[in-house]
């Protein structure tokens, strides 16, 4: 499924009522593809540019496989790297998957193990389609999209937008810098709580991050 609206314009002809109008069809189209779906899905976030000879890259596989093995479904960005690697993991082993891909000038080819797939034109909607339908999130290392992802992630929960749902950061050695510098920047100066960060596991092990997941 695509969206193939033409939504960017230049500032003399932007129409901001069309422009809602299209963003509304959307997130309709995007959420149509989960609606009569009653499986629990879980979210993993990740590097689109991790290579599939990269440990991360099999340790998503890995969290795509034991996923499927627990019974849940398996959602992502839909583009390359860890995304399709947990997408992998779950196909491979009968899985039920989702990609949720957006267009991009780089980087974000939808993968070849996306069963139920929608590509966005807008990264807010497709935050909002990948955040929707989940029980959990699992994420792993990478750069600023998946930094975004995380705190949004944070937001929602925290802000009780969303359900407090498990999250887990799956890589000591790449988050518990971020987790540590929370702790002394945001949590010390009282712009966060503590019991904000209560929501976070941290583990390097696949098989705790899947049991966390299913609490």
């Amino acid at each position: 499924m695509y969206s193939d609206d033409v939504v960017y314009k230049t500032p003399e002809n932007f129409d901001i009522i069309s422009y809602m109008d299209i963003v509304a069809d959307e997130l309709k189209s995007g959420i149509s593809l989960f609606k009569s779906k009653n499986e629990k899905i879980v979210a993993v976030f990740g590097s689109a540019r991790t290579k599939s000879n990269d440990k991360e890259y099999l340790i998503a596989e890995e969290t795509g496989k034991k996923l499927v093995e627990n019974g849940f479904s398996v959602i992502t960005g839909g583009g390359p790297g860890i995304m399709e690697a947990a997408l992998k993991g779950a196909l491979l082993n009968h899985g039920d998957t989702y990609g949720v891909n957006v267009v991009l000038p780089h980087e974000q080819e939808s993968n070849k193990y996306i069963k139920n797939g929608y590509v966005c034109k807008h990264l807010f909607t497709r935050k909002v389609l990948l955040t929707r339908n989940v029980c959990g999130y699992i994420v792993l290392p990478g750069g600023f999209g998946t930094l975004d992802e995380l705190f949004d992630v944070l937001t929602l929960m925290n802000t009780k937008i969303q359900n407090q749902l498990p999250l887990v950061l799956l890589g000591i050695d790449f988050w518990s810098g971020l987790i540590e510098w929370m702790k002394d920047k945001l949590l010390s100066k009282h712009y966060i709580r503590e019991d904000e960060l209560e929501c976070i596991s941290l583990t390097d092990s696949v098989d705790e991050a899947v049991n966390i997941i299913k609490g």
